[in-house]
């Protein structure tokens, strides 16, 4: 046998003992117990009224800002129809033909024998005569439809573009001279301020 007692084991405990049971808690405890603040709730009742506010206003910003730009995009289309129109009406006024019907009526002849000045000699080349006005440049080579109907500037109303529109006096500005000053012994030069 062995020198050492034997070992004493515990007696088992029963079965029900083992599983642990649910008990309910004292009625004490039960109105101890922390309740929700009410100014949590508040806080966050607020702060959702306040992301709420703010979407919509950005919201309104949004679509305010969509409507005033695509007023300033219309106004952007009307003012490039209105560039293209001045346009077309400054190429128009600018044709050679549109030129020579209006120096025609101010009293200007096309000159069929021109003579040139080369400055850098003072050689005069060709023949200078005064024109005549045998040669009428009424018939323009090359019609441009674009110009008829439009009268020359001698039959415009005063104040009148050649468009028909309403432009400013055509009238000299103060102490600016009324006619080109003529020669004296060399070419004019030009008035400045």
């Amino acid at each position: 046998m062995t020198a050492l007692p034997a070992q004493a084991r515990p007696a088992a405990k029963p079965a029900i003992e083992r599983i642990r049971r649910l008990r309910p808690v004292p009625s004490a405890a039960v109105g101890t117990r922390a309740r929700p603040r009410l100014a949590y709730a508040v806080v966050a009742l607020a702060s959702i009224g306040a992301i709420a506010i703010a979407q919509l206003l950005l919201s309104i910003a949004m679509t305010q800002g969509a409507y005033e730009m695509d007023e300033q995009l219309l106004r952007q289309a009307e003012l490039r129809r209105e560039e293209a129109k001045l346009t077309d009406d400054l190429d128009r006024l600018e044709s050679p033909q549109y030129l020579a019907m209006n120096a025609e009526a101010l009293g200007m002849v096309p000159n069929s024998d021109p003579a040139f000045l080369r400055l850098s000699d003072g050689a005069v080349i060709g023949d200078p005569r005064a024109a005549d006005g045998a040669a009428a440049a009424a018939a323009a080579l090359v019609p441009n439809a674009l110009i008829d109907g439009v009268p020359p500037v001698t039959e415009q109303a005063a104040g009148q573009t050649a468009s028909g529109g309403k432009g400013r006096s055509a009238a000299p500005a103060e102490g600016a001279p009324s006619s080109p000053p003529g020669l004296s012994g060399g070419l004019p030069t030009p008035a400045t301020h």
